[in-house]
């Protein structure tokens, strides 16, 4: 996790949370840091110090959740002046039929998750584009689709989820943010579990840019239908490789 842009990206997931259910709600933002690449493999959790505030919670409730992430093999704990906590893990290479097994156990969520996410990222792209960007802001939105647009297909994925979490983080809704995050999350799985095509990169590069466009025009429902077509072709392809 390195440069002003991730970091910023990173504030979405390493939020405050609710003290009722805080050990809980701290594993859950970390495992949303990990698993949608914020915090990717080999990549250092921020130290405690910095971690516990921005998470609200003590140092013995953080440490009571990363051991807890350690025991399942998410990260792993490394000693000396180099040391903190690391990313271990990595997603799985996808295989026949793992698409199928975490559709079987989450198949009826997926018609809705895939309509939250629609509804809260098309949200948050018509509200950038009707706020208008300052200029550091429309150059962190260029470099963001820049990079998506240049991954190789080892590393596509984390920075789609980057691209996407961008626009949210750009509104400056904290809610907003945190809701697309937490759609994310509901699908990554799903996503994990088919191969990144070359072809439905290159698509989703058209569409992408249309989104960027949109955005920088000013013009919210161009963004929204932009956010709307390239989502659809997401479910599309989850449904194919299910059929």
């Amino acid at each position: 996790m390195t440069g002003d842009e991730p970091a910023t990206v990173a504030s979405i997931v390493f939020r405050p949370v609710r003290e009722g259910n805080a050990f809980e709600e701290t594993v859950e933002r970390l495992l949303q840091a990990i698993k949608l690449g914020v915090v990717d493999h080999g990549e250092r959790l921020p130290p405690e110090r910095e971690l516990a505030p921005r998470l609200g919670v003590s140092r013995v409730t953080l440490r009571e959740a990363i051991r807890a992430l350690q025991q399942e093999g998410y990260v792993e704990s490394r000693r000396g002046r180099a040391g903190g906590t690391f990313v271990t893990y990595r997603p799985p290479r996808p295989r026949d039929g793992d698409l199928a097994r975490v559709a079987a156990d989450r198949g009826a969520e997926l018609s809705d998750a895939l309509t939250y996410r629609l509804a809260v990222e098309s949200g948050a792209a018509a509200h950038l584009a009707s706020t208008g960007l300052t200029g550091g802001q429309a150059d962190r939105l260029r470099a963001a689709l820049a990079a998506v647009n240049g991954a190789d297909l080892a590393g596509y994925r984390r920075l789609d989820v980057r691209f996407h979490l961008t626009i949210a983080e750009l509104t400056g809704s904290p809610l907003l943010a945190a809701a697309c995050a937490d759609a994310r999350m509901r699908v990554t799985d799903l996503l994990n579990a088919i191969p990144v095509l070359r072809r439905n990169i290159e698509h989703a590069a058209v569409q992408h840019a249309a989104i960027v466009e949109a955005v920088l025009a000013g013009d919210p429902d161009a963004a929204r239908r932009a956010v709307v077509e390239h989502l659809e072709g997401t479910g599309a392809l989850l449904r194919g490789f299910l059929a």
